[in-house]
């Protein structure tokens, strides 16, 4: 029986009968899909095709102090704290895009790096991938944030960081990711 039910896991069981682009510009195309969902009726599915990585980075200092970034999210309509995050070419190294995003955003260079997590950020709708890292051994400097971005970057203890999330004050997929990994990770003496 469990060897049926793990089969099952892999088995596809919806059926695409016919998919249109609907949009698509330089970071984004949205697809809808005519299907047959898993209970044999037909319906609409549409799916968000991401054309870059998500890169997140939780720079953590030796004195376990982090820095988080605060800006206005258009969808959201709300401003919104996160870990310094951007987006990664498919032809770059992850690690290059993390290495580019943290400097951009926050002026802060890392001789040590971690892969931390990998995460889908919306995997009902979209197959966005997400890679998050830890930037230790850190250098700081000159943020030079893109044009299109007004941040605030704030230097904080990691742990006022974690009530944050707590608190529901950062909302954001992939800082919460992070800063729970984080945290998991020094309480099993990992960081």
């Amino acid at each position: 029986m469990i060897a049926y039910l793990a089969a099952m896991e892999e088995i596809n069981p919806w059926k695409t009968l016919k998919s249109e682009v609907k949009y698509d510009n330089n970071w984004i195309r949205l697809t809808e899909h005519q299907v047959i969902n898993p209970s044999g009726g037909e319906g609409i599915y549409g799916t968000v095709h991401f054309k870059n990585l998500a890169i997140g980075i939780l720079p953590l200092d030796e004195n376990y102090n982090t820095w988080l970034v605060g800006q206005y999210r258009y969808p959201l309509n709300a401003y919104s704290w996160e870990i310094p995050e951007g987006g990664g070419p498919f032809n770059e190294a992850p690690l290059e895009s993390a290495r580019r995003e943290l400097l951009e955003e926050t002026g802060i260079s890392a001789r040590a790096w971690k892969e931390i997590q990998r995460i889908h950020l919306s995997n009902s709708v979209s197959d966005e991938l997400s890679i998050i890292y830890i930037a230790t051994d850190l250098i700081e400097g000159i943020a030079m944030p893109e044009e299109t971005e007004q941040l605030v970057v704030k230097k904080l203890p990691f742990n006022e960081a974690y009530q944050m999330v707590l608190d529901g004050k950062i909302t954001d997929s992939m800082s919460v990711a992070a800063i729970l990994k984080a945290k998991l990770m020094m309480l099993n003496g990992e960081l």
